[in-house]
């Protein structure tokens, strides 16, 4: 071994989201071939699988200026650091380097494994998880408690995209996966459990079901085609008797006729407009036929709202 060959560091890290053990074959291959392979965590989850594979780890909390040191004659060392990595280490080593009074080893970051697409909702279960059971306010929502806050945050949501505020869409996405993380977390504690896992599975099965033009053998060249796609297979589903069901009654009133009136027209039904005395009647023909215009007059309606407040803000002298 050369003693005036620098030797090489290599920080290895390894995401918390992902499996332990299950690492690249890059950092396998350094594990093995390392001169000394070190780990400042006890506990750390990646222990055992390297136990397992052969790979001795002695349990080290080097400063820069010592693990420089165990470099010298041209050793390898690997440091198995947490998620995180290890700051202070890195600093330290930066700080070396920045004086010019040391030989410094090739330092080289491994990242062992990576985060997929998704992976922070792990993070978003955990942390809902331990709120549920540690919080005094949260421990004691019931889905029927909750419902008024997913009308308000769905609300919030339509604001942001209308707005066209991209900071305040993320922002109010995350309040909405909020309360979907939320009520599953809740379901979990009553009669007949399911978890956030039970939904997603459902919402995966749904999904590659109603695009059979993605995941089977049909074949969609429009948005249109797409559409009878779900319309057929959602029908199949849900054995429905009418039309109007699944139309939640609930919902604001332009909204419940613009939808009403989509299901005439996609069912190709000859439905007379029902009439009377009162404004409801005049609003309902108004929402008819903004439907069958292509216009959403619960957005119509909104975008005029908008302009009546700036009005009125105009005429306060707030414009």
């Amino acid at each position: 071994m050369n003693a005036e060959a620098p030797g090489r560091i290599v920080l290895l890290t390894a995401s918390h989201r992902v499996a332990p053990g299950l690492l690249s074959w890059p950092a396998w291959q350094t594990l093995h071939a390392a001169d000394r392979v070190l780990c400042a965590e006890p506990d750390n989850p990646q222990l055992p699988y390297l136990r397992e594979a052969g790979v001795t780890v002695e349990h080290s909390a080097p400063s820069a200026q010592e693990l420089v040191d165990a470099c010298a004659g041209g050793r390898s060392v690997v440091v198995l650091t947490s998620g995180e990595g290890s700051p202070s280490l890195t600093d330290g080593l930066a700080r070396l380097a920045g004086s010019g009074r040391v030989r410094m080893p090739d330092l080289e970051l491994l990242p062992g494994s990576y985060d997929l697409p998704g992976a922070r909702f792990l993070d978003l279960v955990q942390i809902m998880d331990r709120i549920r059971i540690e919080c005094p306010w949260t421990s004691q929502k019931t889905h029927k408690g909750l419902a008024k806050y997913a009308i308000e945050e769905a609300y919030e949501l339509v604001e942001a995209i209308e707005d066209g505020d991209r900071d305040e869409l993320r922002e109010e996405l995350g309040d909405v996966l909020l309360q979907v993380v939320l009520h599953a977390r809740i379901a979990e504690d009553g009669e007949e459990p399911f978890s956030v896992d039970d939904v997603a599975a459902t919402l995966v099965e749904k999904l590659i079901h109603r695009h059979p033009h993605v995941f089977g053998d049909e074949t969609a060249e429009t948005p249109q085609d797409v559409h009878a796609h779900w319309l057929r297979t959602k029908a199949t589903e849900k054995r429905r008797d009418s039309v109007t069901d699944g139309v939640p009654l609930g919902q604001p009133g332009l909204a419940l006729a613009a939808k009403l009136a989509g299901r005439v027209r996609t069912a190709g039904l000859d439905v007379a407009l029902p009439t009377g005395d009162g404004i409801g009647y005049e609003l309902l023909a108004l929402a008819v036929r903004a439907e069958q215009d292509g216009i959403d007059p619960e957005a119509a309606l909104r975008a005029a709202g908008r302009a009546y407040r700036d009005a009125i803000r105009a005429a306060e002298g707030n414009g």
